[in-house]
């Protein structure tokens, strides 16, 4: 089970990175092409924060420094969790697609500096930050957690009781 995960971690972080390059490669910085007019746009934007451009204004050596040793820690966070883990298989898919999810990000940010995002989606004068395929890896995978966490953990409290 453990070598499906593992595959399926790295399938997601080569299709993070094979999306990030053709945008690089076929976008302008701040282009942006609509998919769905005045909803969804593919826009090449460079993210220096986290989720949202969190610490995106910190002076660019910190920065890079900062996220660089928060991402390696999380990876091995992960890693640990995702080895330790022996029952739950949600928790070993949440825990995959999260680690997935950083590795991609953690690529962009030795490489580039910066996080690629591209999938903007927006109505009038609301837009949603941009984000990109390792963006959706986390996010899942922490709703997953969440989810585990909350509905399987109570109702398995609660037949123990």
């Amino acid at each position: 089970m453990k070598k499906l995960m593992l595959a399926m971690a790295a399938a997601i972080v080569v299709l993070d990175q094979v999306t990030k390059a053709y945008i690089v490669k076929n976008f302008m910085l701040h282009e942006g092409r609509p998919v769905i007019d005045g909803f969804f746009d593919i826009t090449y934007v460079l993210n220096p924060g986290a989720a949202f451009g969190f610490l995106g204004t910190l002076n660019e050596a910190y920065r890079k420094l900062f996220f660089i040793a928060v991402t390696i820690l999380a990876i091995a966070c992960v890693t640990y969790l995702l080895v330790k883990e022996k029952e739950m298989k949600l928790r070993l898919f949440s825990y995959t697609l999260v680690l997935a999810g950083a590795v991609g990000n953690f690529i962009d940010r030795l490489f580039v500096g910066k996080v690629v995002d591209f999938l903007l989606f927006y109505y009038k004068h609301w837009q949603w930050p941009a984000f990109n395929v390792a963006d959706i890896a986390i996010s899942t995978g922490i709703g997953l957690l969440l989810l585990d966490y909350i509905f399987i953990k109570r109702s398995t409290n609660e037949n123990n009781a």
